[in-house]
Formats: C-alpha cells, sequence, structure tokens
C-alpha cells in the first residue's frame, strides 16, 4: 500500500482546513494509507480520523520546532510521498527530506497569490522570503496551487517554467457537503421565503470588500424587493451596519455572524454573491454552485473567473463597481440559470476527482489515459 504524509499548520478553520478535511478522506477511500502529522494546537483536526488515516504528533508546538520531529519521520517511516501545504511548511519540509537523504516525493501547495501577501511586508521580509522560494521551491518534485492566475503569479515570484506548477482543482463537492446543505435552519426569511434572499458569507474585512455588495444591494432594493443576510464576522461590522443605516436599507439587511454550516443557507437562498477584491481561488462559490444557488462574483484575481468559466456559468462583475453588480443580481434573480449549468460548473471541483488529480500529481497513482 502507497503511504502519503500530509503535513500543514493550519489555525484550524482556515481555507487550507476545509480542503484537508475533504481532501483527506477522498485520498484514504482510494486505498491509500494517510500520515496526518500533527502540530500541538494546530489543525487540521480530523475527529475521529478516517479509516486508512493515521494522527501522528510530531510533539512540536510551532512549524519552526517540528524540524527535527519531522527529519525523524522521513527517516523512520520513509513514506512514498509528502504534501504540504502554506510556504513557512513547504520550505522546512523540502530541508528536512533533503537532510534526512529519503526518496519521499514531496509536493508543496499554496493556495494563496504570493505577491499579494508579499505587499503586506517590510522590504527585508519579501527579500527573504522570494529568495528562499526561489531557491527552494526547485528542490520539490510538483508545486501545487488552484487557479490559473496564482500559477502565472508564482512562477514570476520563484522565476521557475509555469509547466512546473500544476493547477488542481480544489476538493470542495463532497457527499458531506450534500448532507449538510439539508439541515434546517431557524432563520425567519429562509423559513417564510416570501421575498428573494440574497447570500454573502466571509470575514468582514476590507478584502471582502462587502460594502460594495450593500451599496448594490440597497441600489437593486430600489426597484427589486428583496433581503441580504451575510454571515461570518470581523472588524468591519459596525462600519457596514453604519451604513447599511445610512442607505435606509437596515430592516432587510442581517449580519447573524459566523456559523458552523453555512451549506444551508447557500441552499436555500436565492443568490449567492461573492465581492471581493481578491481571492486566491474562492471556495464558496464552488459550494454555492454545488448546493444549486445561483452566483454572482466580481472579476478579482484570481480564481472567480476560472470557476465561472468566464462568466458562462454566472456574471463577472469589476471590483468594487456596486452598480454593475445591482445589474448582475437583478439579471439572475429574474432569469435565474437552469440547474444543470450550475451541476456542470463543480463537476471538476468532486472531491474524487481533486483526491485523483492530487495522487497523479504525487506519484502514487497513473495518470489517467
Amino acid at each position: 500500500m502507497k503511504r502519503l504524509a500530509i503535513f500543514a499548520a493550519t489555525s484550524g478553520h482556515s481555507g487550507v482546513d476545509r480542503n484537508l478535511k475533504n481532501l483527506i478522506p477522498a485520498i484514504a477511500e482510494r486505498g491509500v494509507q494517510v500520515d496526518l502529522l500533527h502540530i500541538k494546537n494546530h489543525g487540521p483536526h480530523l475527529q475521529p480520523p478516517p479509516l486508512g488515516v493515521e494522527v501522528i504528533e510530531l510533539g512540536s508546538a510551532h512549524v519552526n520546532t517540528s524540524f527535527v520531529p519531522l527529519l525523524h519521520y522521513l527517516r523512520r517511516v520513509r513514506p512514498d510521498a509528502m504534501l504540504c501545504d502554506k510556504d513557512k511548511v513547504n520550505r522546512l519540509a523540502l530541508w528536512a527530506r533533503r537532510l534526512a537523504r529519503v526518496h519521499t516525493r514531496v509536493g508543496v501547495r499554496l493556495g494563496i497569490t504570493v505577491s499579494n501577501n508579499l505587499a503586506n511586508r517590510s522590504p527585508l521580509q519579501r527579500y527573504i522570503q522570494t529568495g528562499s522560494m526561489r531557491l527552494f521551491y526547485r528542490w520539490a518534485d510538483t508545486i501545487i496551487v488552484p487557479s490559473q492566475g496564482v500559477a502565472a503569479d508564482l512562477a514570476r515570484i520563484t522565476r521557475l517554467p509555469v509547466n512546473r506548477i500544476q493547477v488542481l482543482p480544489n476538493p470542495v463537492v463532497t457527499p458531506q457537503l450534500e448532507k449538510l446543505s439539508r439541515q434546517k435552519i431557524a432563520h425567519p426569511w429562509l423559513q417564510e421565503h416570501t421575498t428573494p434572499v440574497i447570500l454573502g458569507i466571509g470575514e468582514l474585512s476590507a478584502r471582502k470588500d462587502f460594502s460594495t455588495l450593500i451599496r448594490a444591494f440597497a441600489l437593486l432594493r430600489k426597484q427589486f424587493r428583496c433581503r441580504l443576510i451575510i454571515l461570518g464576522k470581523g472588524r468591519q461590522k459596525e462600519a457596514l451596519e453604519t451604513l447599511a443605516r445610512q442607505l435606509r436599507i437596515e430592516t432587510d439587511l442581517d449580519l447573524p455572524g459566523f456559523v458552523d454550516n453555512p451549506y444551508p443557507w447557500m441552499k436555500q437562498s436565492d443568490l449567492f454573491i461573492l465581492s471581493s477584491r481578491l481571492e486566491g481561488f474562492g471556495n464558496v462559490l464552488a459550494e454555492a454552485l454545488a448546493t444549486g444557488t445561483p452566483v454572482v462574483s466580481t472579476n478579482c484575481p484570481n480564481g472567480p473567473a476560472e470557476i465561472l468559466n468566464n462568466g458562462r456559468y454566472g456574471p463577472l462583475v469589476p471590483v468594487g463597481d456596486h452598480a454593475a453588480l445591482a445589474k448582475a443580481m437583478q439579471q439572475v434573480l429574474t432569469y435565474p440559470p437552469a440547474p444543470t449549468l450550475l451541476e456542470d460548473a463543480v463537476r471538476s471541483y468532486r472531491s474524487e476527482i481533486s483526491a485523483a488529480r492530487y495522487l497523479q500529481a504525487l506519484g502514487l497513482e497513473a495518470p489517467e489515459t
């Protein structure tokens, strides 16, 4: 049996966590033994671990102190391959494999647009991180990203040929998602459903740009009776509530906060909106489509245009343009797309297809002919 080590140090509730929670069981179901290398107080958390998955405690509490335990694991177990996620983890794993002198294939993954991430760093930090990526990522057997935009950005940063970087679909659509989306929720707007409900989900932050969504909703509501729910928490909540009062739409806007299971909210809404200024991929778009809900998105870097096939599966509007967003929202609410079109949109994001592509990239499965 092939053995795959997965090494990541996540917050426990990030996009990387969701991807790995979907990917790991799908890989195990394909007959690959998975060792999930765990750092204290970090995710991902699989409770209980699925059949074929073993959680191995490294005994460290930080990425930096996990180097020696990782080295010992590689020398003792010698897995066929190791998949890592996030830059610091990626570089540490590449060094550990090199010093362990094992033949384990290493795949490194990045789900973010690196140049946007580096923009928030000091010049010295940018120089160090860019230089180390250019040097060490060449040691990887495969480099994995979720979108063509992220691939192009990473190729420019690392100065690697773009064909060294594989764009693989995120494992978004799972049997669990379909099951969770059927759960009942108690929100009166979705129970009564006498008025179309529009939904947004994400951290209440500048990057998600919910102020543009609220302005677009206010413009739409002048000629189209509807309501808006935004799920999530963040520092901008009070500012968004103030904006809603200024626009006199506060009675038709609800900010319930963070919810553990957003899928029934998606399924029971009439339209999902992604208003972000930037994304590494945009999982929520694919998740909304998977529940059968039409979507509208800003054409932000990087991911929405690829998920929506340049507008075939849902309108794309310029970032920050509330008038264009309001127009697209009205269009989709008036003329919703056929359910079969939405099913086509997410076919490649099914977890079993994503797992097969990952195993092929890591050399653990033969490519399909």
